[in-house]
């Protein structure tokens, strides 16, 4: 694609690189077909092409962003499916961090939005905001379908998302030493996340209790909280950045780790990306590259160590969801589905796997009506499959599928938690009937 910017723009460093991606994109469409706005009505403004034009006319004319560019870029889900398919390597995902922070920039949303990205903005990221506002939210939970018919559907939408059951509290700064009679083999950072503790604490526990079984010294740092990706992709950079600087603080200064270890495949997207988010920042350019390789994700660890579990007594059927920022944005594919065959679950590959659930975020709040249409075109895959649960890499993917289905969600983890000597996924000990089979290496 030809560019047409002046010495002067090229001289910011952040559109010198959006120029560089903008020059890779060759027009073919290849993205057209992996894109799930595009295939949901066939827009071309909803597609990664489209978008790229979009942002290209408004960076390179220097222009605000107008009503038009802002919708359409706030219907990319940022999946990052594009750029598994795109034979020409253009790197979407930084493009539209910098037209996102353009138009939170330049771009004057209406009050209610304004309102509504703001409140998730500063509660979401900080776990005991977060611990606070879900109490909040599970006394208005029945007025859902009242926001609903008066037009208010991102409130309505924020409501059913919001658990029945009282939010836990998060984690604090800990060590958790290696299990009992276990011979210590690494070290590691978990990253606990601003919302997995208070949703789903089973999550980290599982995590915690394999590193731990396996010889692994798990520390919870002082000071590491939100990775900064859901501020991240909402334009707000200045507390993105913020965010990604105290967790660099925290981890450097935790000792010696083997690994920085992330149960979240979308918070590990980012964290991996610090070393570009902050290139330009002398004083955590180098330690943020350190840090972004340093960080894994829990299955990506996990297929490093040598884990074991006993035959089955029959095989239980899963229905393995590949997290978009997981097989897109890490390019993390078979270690998950690896794992979990060779700990004697029979995986199933899920129809459409490419296509997102519609979670993304906080993108099943902001843009409800795309992201029940997703949930539902993926619900509807995966029940054909008739698995006995489904298990996805990410917390935002569980809640989400799982708002849609009567089939059991669960983390990966917590599966490879239970077949190597860890309890039964609560989820799966709510829902199974009683003599359901499981591997016989879980624990009874």
């Amino acid at each position: 694609m030809q560019t047409s910017f002046t010495l002067a723009q090229l001289a910011d460093p952040h559109v010198s690189e959006s120029e560089k991606i903008l020059r890779a994109c060759v027009h073919c469409g290849f993205c057209t077909a992996t894109c799930p706005t595009y295939v949901l009505d066939g827009n071309e403004l909803d597609s990664p092409r489209g978008r790229i034009y979009l942002i290209k006319e408004m960076l390179e004319n220097d222009r605000a962003a107008t009503e038009e560019v802002t919708r359409h870029i706030d219907r990319c889900l940022s999946c990052l499916a594009c750029m598994t398919t795109c034979p020409s390597g253009v790197h979407y995902m930084h493009l539209v961090d910098h037209a996102r922070a353009h138009i939170e920039n330049t771009y004057r949303r209406p009050l209610a939005e304004r309102l509504l990205r703001t409140v998730l903005a500063k509660v979401m990221p900080y776990p005991q905001r977060f611990w606070l506002a879900l109490h909040g939210a599970m006394i208005a939970k029945p007025l859902a379908p009242l926001a609903a018919a008066i037009g208010l559907q991102r409130i309505a939408a924020l409501l059913r998302l919001s658990p029945w059951r009282r939010p836990h509290r998060p984690l604090a700064a800990q060590i958790f030493p290696v299990a009992a009679g276990s011979r210590k083999q690494g070290r590691v950072a978990l990253l606990a996340g601003c919302v997995n503790d208070i949703l789903a604490p089973e999550i980290n526990a599982a995590a915690i209790r394999v590193l731990t079984r396996h010889g692994v010294e798990v520390v919870l740092a002082q000071g590491a909280g939100c990775c900064g990706s859901l501020v991240h992709h909402m334009g707000r950079e200045k507390e993105a950045l913020t965010q990604a600087r105290a967790n660099i603080d925290a981890w450097t200064t935790a000792g010696r780790l083997d690994a920085i270890v992330i149960t979240a495949s979308g918070c590990g997207t980012t964290v991996k990306d610090y070393g570009f988010m902050l290139r330009t920042d002398s004083a955590y350019a180098e330690r943020a590259a350190r840090v972004a390789k340093l960080a894994r994700d829990i299955s990506e660890y996990l297929a490093s160590l040598p884990l074991a579990a006993k035959p089955p007594d029959r095989t239980l059927a899963v229905a393995y969801h590949a997290a978009c920022s997981l097989q897109h944005g890490q390019r993390i594919t078979r270690q998950p589905k690896d794992l979990l065959a060779k700990l004697g679950f029979s995986v199933m590959d899920v129809p459409e796997g490419h296509l997102c659930c519609g979670s993304a975020g906080t993108y099943n709040i902001m843009q409800p009506d795309i992201a029940r249409r997703l949930r539902e075109r993926k619900v509807g895959t995966i029940e054909r499959l008739r698995p006995d649960v489904i298990a996805a890499g990410n917390l935002g993917c569980i809640t989400q599928i799982a708002a849609g289905t009567d089939l059991p969600a669960v983390h990966t983890v917590e599966l490879i938690d239970w077949a190597t000597g860890g309890p039964c996924p609560p989820a799966l000990r709510e829902r199974r009937p009683a003599g359901a089979m499981r591997p016989s290496g879980a624990a009874r």
